[in-house]
């Protein structure tokens, strides 16, 4: 596809984020367009983290702006940004071990027969259906989706979290370290649920700290480091020893590969 005719779905210009006197955050400017798949990688405590808690209202900036299709806007709370078709597939997945699969996927988002105050009746047998729906056009296949998450592998649940968050309509999906702690098989299965997003057109933001799989999976990589954005490169232009280069400040040679955004 064109560069031209891509849309830019996020777009941040001069984000910032203080602690007090501690600058966690300067100046960030990012943009990730539609089908685009992009990697944010840096050493610990280099403002990985700090961003994206920002671009998705967990924390507030302390100065900057953030456009989301096209629009000026900051979101309030984690719901906010995920009611306009931000979702975060975290490190910790965020599912609630004791319920089983359509009950994780339709958290916070149940079907219901009807609602009387705090009661509800839920339509479990339309939530079961979507959900086997959700999840084979996500291409992930549980044998039964009615046993609690807490009993599955860990490969599982990552994928009950993927297809949760791809099931919504999504226009943006941030994962991060999403194949942390999995084995060989299941982090082969989890990378091909992300490429099957690319394919749908879902932009994703991975952070991880594998540059194998950055390398297989994204377009581009936005280097972090010490609370800047230290540059973007493309993977078809660089190598690993490039990345690494510019993550530890050992950048020789990078900044011809490298631009900003």
């Amino acid at each position: 596809m064109n560069d031209l005719n891509k849309e830019v779905i996020l777009k941040t210009v001069g984000l910032t984020k203080h602690y007090g006197g501690v600058r966690a955050l300067e100046d960030a400017n990012f943009s990730i367009s539609s089908h685009e798949h992009i990697a944010i990688v840096g050493d610990n405590g280099a403002g990985k983290s700090t961003f994206v808690r920002n671009i998705t209202g967990v924390e507030q900036p302390t100065s900057g702006t953030i456009f989301f299709d096209e629009k000026i806007i900051r979101f309030r709370s984690p719901t906010d940004a995920r009611d306009h078709g931000i979702e975060t597939v975290y490190q910790n997945l965020a599912l609630a071990d004791d319920l089983d699969v359509p009950s994780n996927i339709f958290l916070g988002r149940e079907i219901e027969y009807f609602r009387f105050g705090p009661l509800s009746w839920l339509n479990k047998s339309g939530m079961r259906q979507r959900s086997l729906e959700l999840l084979d056009k996500t291409g992930i296949k549980i044998s039964n989706i009615g046993q609690p998450v807490i009993s599955m592998s860990g490969g599982q649940r990552q994928c009950v979290a993927i297809s949760r968050a791809a099931g919504w309509d999504s226009k943006l999906i941030i994962m991060d370290e999403p194949t942390a702690a999995l084995g060989i098989q299941e982090t082969t299965k989890v990378e091909n649920i992300i490429r099957g997003l690319k394919d749908r057109g879902i932009p994703v933001i991975i952070v991880s700290h594998n540059l194998r799989q950055v390398f297989d999976l994204v377009d581009r990589i936005v280097v972090f480091r010490q609370g800047k954005i230290a540059g973007v490169l493309d993977t078809k232009e660089v190598s690993g020893n490039d990345v690494v280069a510019m993550i530890t400040g050992v950048d020789k040679g990078v900044h011809d590969h490298a631009n900003h955004i």
